[in-house]
């Protein structure tokens, strides 16, 4: 097996050069940020309200969306919202970006890793059967890199043992399943705005709750346990009952979100295009993958195209030498110290993983740079 290897710098915007990621910035966004700047609300204001409902409307059939600072904030809320405690077991996706599992350090949760489906890269329901006990107390999912995963089984597992599916979305926001969008299938939907995703608001997050008597509690955990609304309307009774975080959103955050939206049906389709080029043009060729196409009962969301491999390191410096990045983004999380060790249960994650390589896929991308970057991979590396 090769060793993984990430040893090539970041590469600059510039000249001919594609870069990996680039920011989307609306073209309102300055405008609100700058209307935003002469009000009386810079932080948790009015257009966080706002931005929670128009988002609500587009993404989550209008059920409850709480704003927060990031999606790890999102992310720890609802695992605190599910009711987990120390000493509770949860299966998770062990290839996902580290903010999925990191907050169960926090909260003494054991984190039970997950195998990925090696067609997908989205976790294995075969082998979260596999490990699910008396202990476990949540499943959580991640759609890698736009593709809904098997929603139907894992909620099925879920609801014979009793137990929610949390569900990681930094990469699917606009991604659907069976008709259904993701943010409103199942217990708790988190989302992420981080820099380069499809919309940003710098850094934030929002968390989608099925069950609408939450959103109290949840908006008093983003900020620091006070009944927010009470202590402004003035009959707060000035105790805090809960260990609250500072996890809200800005109104200057939001005021990029909200700018975003109104972009966003033009952002995901200009990425949908970019994405069935490549998958038009990378098949039937020898030792690649194409990773998250061909399915007919979900809709991709488009983040990242992911190929797999043989000799992924070649394929990566060939295309740095014309001048394209490419790289390996998310890592299995086993290998982090952090997590303890390395887990020997995982087979389709040893099989792939430094076989996967993501090439660029954002709105600074052009239909021709596509192409561009197909036919260099289609000379062999």
């Amino acid at each position: 097996m090769e060793k993984i290897q990430n040893d090539l710098p970041t590469l600059e915007v510039g000249g001919d050069n594609i870069v990996l990621f680039h920011p989307h910035i609306p073209k309102n966004a300055v405008k609100y940020v700058t209307d935003t700047l002469s009000t009386r609300w810079i932080g948790q204001g009015p257009k966080v309200e706002q931005f929670e409902n128009e988002f609500s409307k587009k993404f989550c059939n209008g059920q409850t969306a709480v704003a927060v600072g990031s999606g790890t904030d999102a992310l720890h809320l609802s695992y605190i919202l599910s009711g987990l405690k120390p000493g509770d077991e949860i299966i998770s996706p062990v290839f996902t970006c580290t903010a999925t599992n990191i907050p169960f350090l926090y909260m003494g949760v054991k984190v039970v890793f997950a195998d990925v489906d090696k067609n997908t890269l989205n976790i294995s329901v075969d082998h979260v059967r596999e490990l699910i006990n008396e202990r476990t107390k949540a499943i959580v999912c991640v759609h890698y890199a736009g593709l809904p995963c098997d929603m139907d089984e894992l909620n099925s597992i879920a609801k014979k043992w009793n137990i929610p599916v949390i569900e990681d979305a930094a990469h699917a926001l606009g991604a659907s399943y069976k008709g259904i969008p993701i943010g409103a299938i199942s217990d708790f939907t988190m989302f992420s705005f981080q820099a380069i995703k499809h919309i940003t608001t710098g850094d934030g997050g929002m968390v989608s709750l099925n069950d609408q008597t939450l959103r109290a509690k949840a908006e008093r955990i983003r900020w620091f346990g006070i009944d927010r609304t009470a202590k402004q309307e003035g009959h707060w009774d000035n105790d805090i009952k809960e260990v609250g975080y500072k996890y809200q959103m800005t109104d200057i955050a939001a005021a990029l979100g909200l700018a975003g939206l109104e972009e966003f049906d033009n952002i995901i389709a200009y990425r949908r295009k970019l994405f069935s080029i490549y998958e038009k043009e990378l098949q039937n060729i020898a030792g690649l993958t194409f990773i998250g196409g061909g399915f007919k009962d979900r809709e991709h969301a488009a983040w990242l195209c992911t190929v797999v491999v043989e000799r992924r390191v070649n394929l990566q410096k060939m295309l740095r030498e014309h001048h394209i990045e490419s790289n390996q983004v998310h890592y299995r999380n086993d290998r982090y110290s952090i997590f303890g060790r390395r887990r020997d249960n995982l087979p389709n994650m040893d099989t792939v993983e430094d076989k996967y390589l993501i090439l660029p896929l954002h709105t600074k991308v052009r239909e021709e740079e596509v192409y561009r970057i197909c036919e260099i991979i289609k000379g062999g590396w």
